[in-house]
């Protein structure tokens, strides 16, 4: 039976006292102007009409990872000592290692083309990045780029990670086929991945240059990690079986991510995280992954913190979302915050998407997280709760506490899912209200499992118009 805010609020006032949460009518909503202004900034690189075939500087389907991978290398080096153009993967299978971006370069994969980065540790040599929010020196992630401007990944074709239980997922302790427990030399020292030892260091502040990992370490690389770059696209590919993380945008200012289809599996298979990015837009992607969907990330804890920088103007727009922890998501590494983040016109429908809008964070990390606004998203049924705001994410974590999160200023409107077990969750800190001016506007929320709006710990400012729930 659906029962509506208008004609049942006398009932729904009381519930919502007893949860601490208010009912009002009154919502600012969508900022077109900030949107606007946004998009007037974000202009897509554009490359010289100069090709460089990576054919005809030595590769091949039938070489070797490594003589791929230097052939793919020198001609993204040379296109960007002369000046820029696009280098070409044409048509075929090509195994490879870890590549690395160069400014003015475009690095094209054309329809029938496979780019798959084979699983041989010593093609990946130890770069700086980020891993998780933290900083550290890594395995190279497979496309990597680092204080480049104007760069390109696009085409129709398929840029594969390789991941698998056999390859990089068995770090995170996912056993691969034929495992015997306690008896695996196989596996040796990258049984499992080694985050708890980069936390430790980060923790006590140890320099990122002694935080050495990579190969006996265990902890995977990126499938694409472009750092400090600007004006930069990736566009109509398909990414798959990431080793860990598909998209991860650091420190990038104007970037474009559309047309982009990624199917990753994987532990921790998130499929989109731009970590401390400004000028951001998301578009007409398909997700399918073992992770959330988007993640908008600035750094995590000590490391995070002393940064300081936001994740902000960011626009998501006409993407699928199939499984994955969450849709749109914030966090769990946002230390720096965010700021003007957008989510519009989307589809998400799976059993094995977790949230639609979920934003996360503890007393570890801190950080203002304001100004987000989600409408128009068609959700067919997602696990858990359309919308989850929560500021214990982690409670059990080992690093200094003290940290308080905000989460304030969201607007959810037009946000209709046919099934879920709850409509709204809310996991606020016990002493300070410290999520507030949240506004939920002309939503439909079907087939409730277990309840309609779940609240822990202290919130104000709730407020909620025209929602409908179904049970």
């Amino acid at each position: 039976m659906k029962k509506t805010i208008s004609n049942t609020l006398k009932m729904f006032a009381v519930v919502c006292a007893m949860l601490s949460v208010s009912v009002s009518v009154q919502a600012e909503g969508w900022d077109q102007q900030v949107y606007d202004a946004i998009m007037s900034r974000i202009k897509a690189p554009t490359f010289k009409s100069k090709f460089y075939r990576i054919t005809d500087f030595g590769a091949s389907t039938s070489a070797t990872a490594a003589k791929n991978q230097k052939a793919i290398n020198k001609a993204i080096a040379t296109c960007s000592k002369k000046g820029g153009g696009k280098v070409i993967v044409p048509a075929g299978l090509y195994m490879t290692g870890a590549i690395t971006m160069k400014s003015n370069v475009n690095l094209v994969v054309e329809e029938g083309a496979t780019l798959r980065f084979a699983f041989e540790r010593d093609l990946y040599p130890n770069v700086e990045t980020r891993w998780e929010g933290l900083n550290i020196i890594n395995y190279q992630p497979c496309i990597y780029a680092v204080d480049a401007e104007n760069i390109g990944v696009t085409g129709k074709g398929v840029i594969d990670g390789y991941g698998s239980n056999e390859r990089w997922w068995y770090m995170k302790g996912n056993k691969h086929h034929g495992y015997h427990e306690g008896v695996d030399e196989w596996q040796g020292k990258d049984a499992v991945g080694n985050r708890a030892d980069l936390l430790k260091m980060a923790d006590n502040g140890v320099p990122t240059a002694k935080r050495i990992f990579g190969k006996g370490k265990g902890l995977r690389p990126q499938l694409i990690n472009f750092v400090r770059c600007q004006n930069a696209i990736i566009e109509g590919v398909e990414l798959r079986d990431s080793p860990f993380w598909v998209i991860h945008p650091l420190f990038v200012k104007n970037l474009i991510v559309r047309d982009v289809t990624i199917y990753n599996e994987g532990p921790n298979g998130d499929g989109c995280d731009p970590e401390s990015c400004e000028d951001v837009l998301i578009e007409n992607c398909t997700f399918h992954t073992g992770d959330d969907c988007i993640a908008l990330k600035s750094g995590r804890n000590a490391d995070g913190l002393k940064a300081n920088i936001p994740c902000k103007n960011v626009i998501i727009r006409g993407c699928k979302m199939a499984d994955g922890h969450g849709g749109v998501v914030i966090g769990s590494e946002i230390s720096g915050g965010c700021d003007n983040i957008f989510a519009e016109n989307c589809e998400m429908d799976s059993p094995n998407l977790d949230r639609v809008l979920r934003i996360k964070t503890n007393t570890c990390r801190g950080g203002i997280n304001q100004n987000i606004f989600i409408r128009n998203i068609k959700v067919g049924q997602c696990r858990e709760a359309v919308v989850r705001i929560n500021l214990v994410y982690e409670p059990n974590e080992i690093a200094e506490r003290g940290h308080i999160p905000t989460v304030r200023n969201v607007w959810v409107e037009n946000v209709n899912c046919n099934k879920s077990q709850y409509g709204a969750r809310f996991n606020g800190l016990e002493d300070e209200a410290q999520i507030y001016n949240i506004n939920i506007k002309n939503c439909k929320w079907n087939n409730i499992q277990k309840m309609p709006v779940e609240v822990t710990g202290k919130t104000r400012d709730i407020k909620l118009e025209n929602v409908s729930f179904g049970w």
